[in-house]
């Protein structure tokens, strides 16, 4: 989400960066209104907002609105369900709430009910976040398993629970479900490791900025043509250096630079309390780019 310097959301950029987003050839949908976004420190009326601007500016391209409901309130999670498909949003991005961390995994209730309260005010198709294991945020996998059987809108889970084992185990046994979940992964910094063991698609907030080498990745992958998947890795993996190294909360923050080097946002804002990265680190992003080829002309244009 770019901002003006003074904070505010910078719309007339946000609708240019979706278009660039759009036009990439094999993206479906654009997730809005989650991390890569700031969703925690945007508003709700600012969400509501990108929500209608999304839909508004996708129209008729063939790219899917897809609305992050994060919140720690189940109450206003429904309301932000209605709200996004009264909007004419065509799926939900569904966040585990942030207190779950001390202990939801044991209550797996706790759980149904928030699903309870997004499915009983819309009947959107839902990506279900996995969270990592990490983060004390993950569903248990029997837990996982039941959601999914109980709320038949759940069509995908957007995977980023960091084991590769847990990963391929939840990606076979969603597929075995008598109506089978997809698996979409957001294991940003081993895409080909996490699409070779036979994830459906990808979500990832580094298609913020490298759409169409994640869009080559997946097609090669799907293909078999290991020789091309490991050739298009190459040039992704500076940017996994370049995004994901530590501390990890500042990835969206080095998108937002990246994009800025490549001439496709103006500024680098982020609101409070993330902090801008220090000149040493956008040199180094800089230079990632220059490592993957990737340059203002050829982002969004990988098969040119």
């Amino acid at each position: 989400m770019p901002f003006d310097p003074d904070f505010a959301i910078d719309e007339r950029a946000y609708r240019r960066h979706l278009n660039d987003i759009a036009a990439v050839d094999g993206v479906d949908a654009i997730a809005i209104n989650g991390h890569a976004a700031e969703v925690h420190a945007l508003t709700i009326e600012e969400q509501h907002r990108a929500v209608a601007v999304t839909v508004e500016e996708l129209a008729g391209q063939g790219v899917a609105t897809l609305v992050g409901i994060y919140s720690n309130s189940s109450l206003e999670a429904g309301r932000l369900a209605a709200r996004a498909q009264a909007e004419g949003a065509q799926g939900l991005l569904v966040f585990p709430p942030d207190f779950m961390a001390l202990g939801g995994h044991l209550r797996p209730e706790m759980s149904i009910e928030h699903l309870k309260h997004i499915t009983g005010a819309s009947d959107l198709p839902i990506i279900l976040f996995q969270y990592p294991l990490i983060s004390n945020l993950s569903y248990p996998l029997s837990t996982l398993i039941d959601l999914c059987v109980r709320f038949p809108s759940i069509r995908a889970v957007k995977d980023q629970i960091g084991d590769g084992n847990q990963h391929e185990r939840q990606i076979r046994e969603l597929k075995a479900l008598d109506q089978p979940v997809r698996t979409l992964t957001t294991h940003s910094a081993w895409l080909l490791g996490s699409l070779a063991l036979g994830c459906d698609g990808l979500l990832s907030g580094a298609g913020s900025v490298i759409p169409d080498l994640q869009v080559a990745l997946f097609r090669a992958v799907q293909s078999g043509d290991l020789t091309q998947a490991q050739a298009v890795n190459d040039r992704i993996y500076p940017m996994v250096r370049a995004f994901y190294d530590a501390p990890l909360l500042d990835m969206h923050n080095r998108m937002k630079e990246a994009l800025v080097l490549l001439g496709k946002l103006e500024r680098a804002v982020v609101r409070p309390p993330l902090m801008k990265p220090i000149p040493a680190e956008i040199t180094k992003i800089g230079k990632m780019l220059s490592a993957a080829g990737i340059t203002g002309n050829t982002v969004y244009g990988y098969a040119a």
